[in-house]
């Protein structure tokens, strides 16, 4: 297929994805789920789980090899975008007048699944055939623990925005521990990728790549961002072009550190300067990242979701086993920590919920795994089901939640309600 054809199809291949991603997410916005989780059955049904399965020479007329490699380049440039916004929000949020909870509830909801998935990649990995060869065993468990450890931050922050809980103490709460969660998997995550190679050259310039680009970016790289941004008269299109250029630089440094593009424009985001400037650079790359390069980034990742390699004893065992490890592990050591350092059983409750949403922050985390050769199709779809379980079962759990409250509160207040009539009368 030469280059011009290739182009006409991928084009093709972007209309697809964008109706349907917007179709799904429109349907499940009606049982109160939010768009992401849409934009993720999307991307699955439109692999080879569902349209493959059931028509693979449409799944092939529309996804054709020579096309999977233009979705993979053009929606990392969103993904880019879109972890420079997360970093930005990262850094935007405060964590302090915590005292000690967020700090306790982070810690606890980081180890509990790094140290549940890594025991059970050790206790497994001679039964369940789901491991790179090459790749040892324990840099294997270290990445599926940390998977199993990410929070979903930026959903996390929608929902308790859309939801108006910011000024609660539960949503503060798990927006501090969601952001220190984050932050500290994402570290692990650089951590796992410099031992996946079994280079100690490759080690070592990946930490001192990453050690140089840090200062670059905490001394010049952030004066510079914030004089550019901040010259009288500057038009949105200088502002943005400066942001690219910023973006596109980072993200090129990082990969070739082996540290990955996602990296990047997360640390971009976390040092860019605060202000109006910025504010409309944001509000100028949001809506085309969210709307149009992250459904691109879903579709392909459920290109490489294969949920039929699943239909065997071994495998779906350990996909339930998964799951039950991230649930007990996320919500499970949330809430505990959360009532050990005194909070109240409905706020560590709902903050173990929030926080036990992976999201499309799973995602992106497996998706490096698989681009660096250090996840197989199998364990990437056992992860991905642990993603979509996880994301899927926030919004109806905090409903419950909710409805709960609502009734204890209406069976307290009845009583006092009625003898209050009847003195009146």
């Amino acid at each position: 297929m030469d280059i011009a054809t290739t182009a006409a199809r991928f084009f093709l291949a972007a209309v697809v994805v964008l109706v349907v991603c917007r179709m799904v997410g429109a349907a499940v916005g009606r049982i109160g789920q939010p768009p992401v989780v849409g934009e993720m059955i999307a991307g699955v049904l439109l692999g080879p789980s569902a349209l493959g399965f059931v028509s693979p020479d449409l799944q092939e007329l529309l996804f054709p090899p020579s096309v999977r490699p233009m979705l993979y380049v053009v929606s990392h440039i969103g993904l880019v975008a879109f972890m420079f916004e997360v970093g930005y929000e990262f850094a935007s949020r405060k964590v302090s007048g915590l005292g000690r909870s967020a700090p306790a509830i982070s810690l606890a909801g980081v180890a509990a699944p790094l140290v549940g998935g890594i025991a059970l990649v050790l206790l497994v990995h001679e039964h369940v055939d789901v491991l790179v060869d090459g790749i040892p065993v324990f840099v294997s468990a270290m990445f599926v623990g940390v998977a199993l450890a990410i929070t979903a931050f930026p959903m996390l922050a929608r929902i308790i925005t859309e939801r108006g809980l910011t000024e609660t103490r539960f949503g503060s709460l798990a927006l501090a521990c969601g952001a220190l969660d984050d932050g500290v998997a994402w570290i692990l995550l650089a951590v796992v990728l410099g031992l996946a190679t079994g280079n100690p050259a490759g080690v070592l310039i990946t930490a001192g790549g990453s050690l140089l680009f840090l200062l670059f970016l905490g001394t010049i790289g952030k004066r510079g961002l914030a004089f550019a941004l901040r010259r009288p008269g500057a038009s949105i299109e200088q502002l943005v072009l400066v942001t690219a250029v910023a973006l596109f630089a980072a993200a090129w440094y990082t990969d070739s550190i082996g540290l990955y593009s996602v990296f990047g424009g997360f640390c971009v985001g976390f040092v860019f300067p605060r202000g109006e400037a910025s504010d409309r650079v944001i509000a100028a790359i949001s809506p085309i990242t969210r709307v149009v390069f992250l459904p691109l980034f879903f579709a392909y990742s459920g290109l490489n979701t294969r949920f039929g390699l699943l239909f065997t004893a071994s495998l779906l065992l350990l996909s339930v086993a998964c799951v039950v490890v991230a649930i007990a592990g996320k919500f499970g050591a949330c809430w505990a920590a959360g009532r050990l350092v005194g909070e109240s059983s409905a706020d560590a409750l709902r903050v173990g919920v929030l926080m036990n949403a992976r999201g499309l922050m799973q995602l992106i985390a497996l998706n490096v795994g698989l681009a660096a050769g250090i996840v197989t199709q199998e364990l990437f779809s056992v992860l991905v089901l642990v993603a979509i379980i996880t994301t899927v079962m926030t919004a109806p759990w905090l409903n419950w939640l909710d409805r709960r409250a609502a009734a204890r509160l209406d069976r307290s207040d009845g009583p006092a309600a009625t003898r209050l009539a009847t003195t009146e009368e």
